[in-house]
């Protein structure tokens, strides 16, 4: 099956309408202000909407409150969101019903008693996002370009729908989805020249990589 591609922290129109035409199933814009990726709502507003309705617009944020989620929401009008940080199983619920939309909830792991915290998020995220632990000293829970060991993934649930992150490119995003039964993929530094900073040239190599991962995968 052909997985889910989600080409995130999006800033520029070029990246956007290349990540489209490339086939991206997903997009997704951070809200995170210590990251090089941050953006503000409205600027990611008017990127998104060269894209509407051809792929999922996903609003990224870290342990966002109400009032900076009524913010993004209200101008991006995203599809889903994405909760990286360290929220409870009660606040996805809150959110879900103050916005009616399904929620990824972003795990960080690096051993297997990561993945324990997963039972307690089953039925309330609507999907989830694996991805490596922030090094020491990193401010940023993703988009730090290290992964976590995949075969960690062989212990969890066959009922949890996930995507892959951490460390993604177009040397190793084969391999990650032969090691594992993720839907889709997650990538951001991946396809960068420099933090932040989107490579036409590196999201064509990341894609022109995946149809050689779901034959492997066949």
């Amino acid at each position: 099956m052909k997985p889910d591609i989600k080409i995130c922290g999006l800033k520029t129109a070029e990246a956007i309408d290349r990540a489209a035409a490339r086939g991206a199933t997903h997009i997704g814009f951070i809200f995170f202000p210590k990251s090089p990726r941050n953006i503000a709502p409205e600027d990611a507003a008017e990127l998104a909407d060269r894209v509407r309705g051809r792929v999922r617009i996903v609003a990224v944020t870290v342990d966002a409150d109400d009032e900076e989620l009524d913010d993004i929401v209200s101008m991006l009008r995203p599809d889903m969101l994405q909760l990286h940080g360290h929220e409870s199983p009660e606040r996805v619920l809150h959110v879900k019903a103050l916005y009616g939309l399904p929620v990824i909830k972003a795990m960080s792991i690096s051993d297997a008693a990561d993945l324990e915290r997963v039972d307690a998020y089953i039925g309330v995220a609507d999907r989830f996002l694996f991805d490596a632990k922030a090094p020491k000293g990193s401010d940023l829970p993703g988009g730090n370009g290290v992964s976590f060991d995949w075969n960690l993934m062989a212990s969890l649930d066959g009922s949890v729908d996930y995507m892959l992150s951490g460390g993604l490119n177009k040397d190793n995003v084969a391999l990650a989805l032969a090691s594992t039964r993720a839907s889709g993929v997650d990538v951001s530094s991946g396809v960068e020249s420099a933090p932040g900073q989107k490579d036409i040239g590196m999201i064509d190599a990341f894609f022109d990589a995946v149809p050689a991962a779901v034959r492997k995968t066949a």
